[in-house]
């Protein structure tokens, strides 16, 4: 039967890890995603599942990888710092193609900057923040809702793509109290174990789409595994001196997410059809985005809306079809403009791309983002 519970988008986070077969979370309070982990401590238990609070990030994070190489499902919760913390952890999961999710409520920066305030300015530190050559995947929710269902969806995507997959939310979203509708039957991903029997075990040897490795075993079942940060051959043994060996690799890893886009492109379009003027929003700036183009249209304005539920990889094609058919395209973001320079490189000069960034801890108002949609200059407070 389907649940109908009102909590805020942390609680969804935790909910929606659970119900996609968490059973490990290590981490570190840190606001404004405390509630990830104190939920989870207490929620965990109930299903079967072990909470850690670690000493750090780093910790908390390296544990996360340890149990997803142990047989179970895991996942972490954390904010800039924290997130900053574990990047050495998050590429060492990349190489060795670990499945896990990070929650990152994200607030402002930079170093400890506003604690307790909003932001969207992790959102290149998903993509960038770790050393080397890689891709990621990472979800953007806008509300409670989505906060549950992007949190499914990231377990499942892990699972398919051997990949970290974040979700990447934001203290109004992690604070805001609503409405959360949790269906009684999800399509969850389970861990696919090895088809092959130990002897013939190569743990890294891709399929002709470059993933569907041979399953992922879990300690002391049988599989002889060198689990380890250095690139490696399909045997999982070290190659970091062989260039052939190295560059294919590497190179792998990136296509696995990029050649796969299609597949992982989430974006809802808002009143697109006739637009000449298209908002391009993720995250809480969703809301007050919507609002403004909605009064745009009681106006005359040909206004509409994309909506990024996925932010990594970037649907490039997608912003390539907006600006093919509209004459601007706004993209307010609570930072300094980070999103918006991914859209120009996308749009190609077919349209104008202006940003409207703000800052100082405060989502933009309907009004601010309906003055830019007019082309009047905006004089956003905090902006």
């Amino acid at each position: 039967m389907e649940q109908v519970l009102v909590i805020q988008g942390n609680e969804a986070c935790v909910r929606g890890a659970i119900a996609a077969g968490c059973r490990f979370f290590a981490g570190y309070p840190i606001t404004p995603a405390s509630e990830v982990a104190e939920l989870m401590a207490e929620m965990l238990p109930r299903h079967g599942g072990i909470y850690m609070q670690m000493e750090d990030e780093i910790a908390s994070f390296c544990a996360v990888i340890g149990a997803a190489w142990g047989g179970v499902k895991a996942c972490t919760g954390t904010s800039g710092p924290g997130f900053s913390l574990m990047q050495e952890g998050i590429s060492y999961a990349v190489s060795t193609e670990t499945p896990c999710v990070i929650i990152d409520v994200q607030r402002g920066g930079p170093s400890t900057g506003m604690p307790t305030a909003p932001a969207q300015q992790d959102i290149y530190q998903a993509k960038y923040g770790a050393h080397g050559d890689y891709e990621i995947i990472a979800y953007a929710p806008s509300s409670a809702q989505e906060a549950f269902d992007l949190t499914v969806k990231a377990f499942n995507a892990a699972e398919k793509y051997r990949v970290p997959v974040f979700v990447m939310s934001d203290e109004i979203v992690g604070h805001t109290r609503e409405k959360v509708r949790i269906p009684e039957k999800l399509e969850v991903r389970e861990r696919q174990r090895p088809a092959t029997p130990p002897d013939q075990y190569l743990p890294f040897r891709p399929g002709p789409d470059g993933l569907r490795l041979d399953g992922m075993p879990a300690f002391n079942q049988g599989y002889k595994l060198l689990v380890e940060g250095q690139l490696h051959d399909e045997s999982g043994n070290r190659a970091g001196t062989v260039p052939e060996v190295s560059a294919r690799l590497t190179r792998r890893l990136c296509e696995k997410i990029l050649k796969h886009d299609g597949d992982l492109l989430d974006v809802e379009a808002r009143m697109l059809d006739d637009a000449e003027v298209v908002v391009v929003a993720y995250g809480s700036v969703v809301r007050p985005s919507m609002q403004a183009v909605r009064q745009a249209r009681s106006a005359g304005v040909k206004a509409g809306l994309l909506k990024l539920r996925i932010v990594w990889p970037f649907p490039d094609q997608v912003i390539a079809e907006v600006a093919s058919g509209a004459s601007r395209i706004l993209v307010p973001e609570m930072n300094v403009g980070k999103i918006v320079r991914e859209v120009e490189r996308a749009a190609h000069g077919r349209a104008e791309v202006v940003p409207v960034p703000k800052l100082g801890g405060v989502l933009h108002t309907p009004a601010e983002i309906l003055a830019a949609i007019r082309g009047e200059r905006v004089h956003a407070s905090h902006s």
